[in-house]
Order: C-alpha cells, then structure tokens, then sequence
C-alpha cells in the first residue's frame, strides 16, 4: 500500500503531536517535535542513537510526560499520565523485551492484565477464570492475523522460538490496540526467516486497519514497510520521506546531518 498523501494530510491523524519538549536537567531528549499518524498506515521512525525516538515514543504512550506541546487521539485532544492511559485510550506497544511471561501459555499472555471471568456466580464469586473463552478468542486472534507459526496456544511461551514469542507480542497489540500498535525495533533479534514472518504480521496489522508506527534501524525493512518516514536527528523531527520519493542512501544523509530535510506537507 502506498499512502495518498494529498489524502492523507486531508483526513484527521489517528494519532498526533504538536510541539512535544522533552527535558532531563539540561539533556534535551525532544526540541519541539511534532509526527501525524494517519488511518490506513505505517509510519517508520529513525534516527541515530541518541536522537529523541525512545523520548518520543514514551511521550506517545505515557511512559514520560512531555514538559510542552499536545497530544492528540481522533482529534481529540488526550494527556497520558501513564502507560495505562495510553492502553485504555487504545494505544499498544510492543518493546524490544517483549514483556511476555514465559511460564504461561500463548491465551494467556495475550489476555495478561485483562484477564476474562466467567459468567455468573463462578465468576462474580469465586472470581474463577473463563479459560476455554481466552483461549477460544486468543486462536481467533492469531488465525485472523495469519499467524502460521502459532498453531496451539495452550503451549507455554518458554517453548517458543523468537519469531514466535515477536508474534504473541504482536498479536496481544493487535488484539487491544483499538486504535494504534507501536512496534519497537521488531526483527532486531530475530534471522531473515523469522525477521521475514513478523513482516508479514505487520502488513497484516495494517491490511485489518490498524495504524502502525515502526521504530527500527533495519533500513531495508523499513523501505519495504513504511508509507511515511519520520526521521529523528538530536531531538528534533528532520524530516519526512517516503521510500517513493526518497532512497535509503538518502534517509541516512538526512539521518546524520550530511543532508539537510524538510518536512513534508
């Protein structure tokens, strides 16, 4: 898919900062950025070490408060005070750790911290879980985003190759983030078989219309992935590209100040 811009920037993001400042004492993580998710995309972040994308995804999610600028979710406004801000208003993220736990099975890291009770008094009582209902939706889930790798999710993640585990992860986003997934670097420990499986998952993340914004340094997928390219250097937003309009050659120059940017309207 190759987004329309000139619709694109006609339609209301999804998801959108204005003017985010991000301070720590006198290290400065964010200098006024600003980024548009749109409906319908993948949007790539990249930038050298150091160059604000950690701050600005924390900032998005609510794992840290921007000092200044806005947030805003359909048009509307928002204020994340903290990660579970974020989640209820419909955002996910999917860190470089994962945070799956290992002892349980796939159903139940998919509904971790959201966990069902049965009906009636088995569950209003006794607080019993609907466990056969988890695991019945949690295999909807995988076989509706074409999770081959994840045939039986009875079997505990500790089992699981990478790939797979990137997967639960994944699906858990997609399953929850009503509104927005948030990869970060997720091939990063992965090989080209596996690398080549969570690809996929996220072109089936978009195909479902799930708007997704992808942080990784692996340039190759990110030109296979990413409608738009938002290019971070020193804390600020150099520049956003497209893989139609530019090479990769040329996101590095801008990357690393060789180049300078432009924001795209």
């Amino acid at each position: 898919m190759t987004l329309d811009q000139s619709a694109g920037t006609a339609s209301t993001p999804v998801l959108q900062a204005r003017r985010l400042v991000k301070t720590f004492g006198r290290v400065v993580g964010l200098d006024g950025v600003s980024l548009e998710l749109y409906p319908g995309e993948i949007l790539a972040i990249i930038g050298d070490n150091g160059a604000g994308k950690s701050t600005l995804i924390k900032c998005l999610t609510g794992a840290e408060v921007p000092d200044e600028g806005e947030l805003f979710l359909d048009g509307n406004r928002v204020q994340f005070r903290r990660p579970q801000d974020a989640r209820e208003a419909g955002i996910e993220t999917v860190y470089q750790n994962l945070a799956v736990s290992p002892a349980l099975d796939v159903a139940s890291n998919l509904y971790l911290g959201r966990e069902e009770r049965k009906s009636g008094v088995l569950g209003s009582v006794f607080r019993m879980l609907d466990t056969q209902g988890m695991r019945k939706k949690a295999q909807a889930e995988v076989v509706e985003l074409g999770i081959s790798t994840l045939q039986d999710v009875t079997v505990p993640v500790e089992n699981l190759s990478g790939g797979q585990r990137q997967a639960v992860a994944v699906a858990r986003a997609a399953a929850f983030g009503s509104k927005v997934v948030i990869l970060d670097e997720p091939t990063a420990a992965l090989g080209v078989r596996e690398s080549n499986q969570v690809l996929e998952l996220i072109k089936n993340l978009r195909d479902k219309g799930i708007p997704v914004i992808l942080i990784s340094h692996n340039m190759p997928h990110v030109f296979e992935l990413a409608d738009r390219i938002h290019i971070q250097r020193l804390g600020k937003r150099a520049a956003v590209i497209t893989p139609q309009t530019h090479s990769m050659t040329d996101a590095v120059a801008i990357m690393t100040g060789a180049s300078p940017g432009e924001i795209a309207a």
